[in-house]
């Protein structure tokens, strides 16, 4: 069965005269690790960034007192701090959730192989 209108190569298992059941589809943790690694990362990073903008305004009201920008800034401000944390808050969500799908992905592979190694086929048949 072809599903991606890709002509199959000459040969290849899903052609019109395979028969199927060939593949060797394994889910790898390997992917999901490095989004939960990027995401943890990011977290990080988002952390210290909010920090340091936060920092970059300390003393700034009483510097700017009585431009008319100061409450501007104060709104962009807040603004950012709460995207910023809004942004670190959803890694420091996605990145165990991301760990759980390659481990839950493993394990579905392992029972499902153990589920048909179960299955014997009679004798003389492919």
């Amino acid at each position: 069965m072809q599903l991606n209108q890709v002509p199959v190569e000459p040969g290849a298992p899903g052609g019109a005269t395979d028969t199927g059941g060939g593949g060797t589809l394994r889910h790898a943790g390997k992917p999901w690790n490095q989004a939960a690694d990027t995401a943890g990362e990011l977290r990080t990073s988002t952390s210290a960034a909010k920090k340091e903008l936060t920092d970059a305004h300390t003393g700034v009201a009483s510097g700017a007192a009585g431009l008319a920008s100061l409450g501007a800034l104060t709104e962009v401000l807040a603004s950012w701090e709460k995207r910023i944390g809004a942004v670190r808050d959803e890694c420091d969500a996605l990145e165990p959730k991301l760990r759980q799908v390659a481990k839950d992905l493993t394990g579905a592979d392992v029972a499902a192989g153990g589920r048909a190694d179960a299955v014997r086929a009679p004798e003389g048949a492919k």
